[in-house]
């Protein structure tokens, strides 16, 4: 019987996206709201500040995980562009190539290019493509599903302090979308860490770190902007 493993690795696209955009959507947002709180704004400013942070951090988070996302899948073409002319015009000098490719990680000379004789015959390509430029079926770029991942993300992240809005007491407000907030990227970091099989304790303690950081930065602003104005 074949012997089948499961890895994570397959998961790092998506992931990284949508780790990137939930924190985003929930620190963004939060910490717009405490901030907005602090200033002594009312509630309906509140809701209106929090709302808006939703629909523009979604869709700026769409349009930078796509532009930056395609250029990398640009890179990718290019190099493999090139690649495969080099394959066409020399592809004896190519096969050399990925013969000392394998010597360098250990293989000895002969059985190196014996090996490169084969898989160049098996898929030239995709072995050059793997084996010198380092892209896989796994790690290549999706710009189409990393800019939707990190939407939906953002938006699922953003609306759980929006929603504190909505059944808070003003007087409360900062505290209880403080809270939530933290709440919920503890448990994104929990998330992330069981899905990339990361160390628990580490994943949930940088996020909440930096979201406790971040929010206590906005509400000092907002209170000193409030104050001012």
């Amino acid at each position: 019987m074949a012997h089948r493993e499961s890895h994570l690795v397959h998961r790092i696209g998506w992931l990284r996206a949508a780790v990137l955009g939930a924190n985003d959507g929930i620190l963004s947002t939060g910490s717009l709201i405490v901030g907005v709180a602090a200033s002594a704004a009312s509630p309906q400013q509140i809701l209106i500040a929090g709302a808006a942070r939703l629909v523009a951090g979604a869709m700026s988070m769409a349009a930078g995980e796509y532009v930056s996302v395609s250029s990398q899948a640009d890179t990718e073409a290019a190099d493999m562009a090139r690649e495969r002319q080099e394959l066409a015009d020399d592809p004896e000098h190519e096969t050399a190539e990925l013969a000392q490719i394998y010597v360098g990680r250990g293989v000895e000379p002969g059985l190196a290019r014996q090996v490169a004789t084969q898989l160049m015959a098996h898929d030239a390509l995709g072995t050059h493509a793997r084996e010198e430029l380092g892209i896989t079926e796994i790690t290549a770029s999706r710009p189409v599903t990393a800019a939707l991942a990190s939407a939906a993300s953002f938006a699922v992240g953003g609306v759980l302090p929006l929603a504190v809005v909505f059944v808070s007491p003003t007087t409360w407000l900062a505290f209880l979308v403080t809270a939530v907030s933290l709440g919920a990227l503890a448990l994104l970091g929990v998330v992330g860490a069981l899905a990339g099989g990361a160390p628990l304790r580490a994943a949930v303690m940088r996020v909440v770190f930096w979201g406790a950081a971040a929010m206590a930065l906005t509400a000092a602003i907002g209170a000193l902007v409030g104050r001012a104005v």
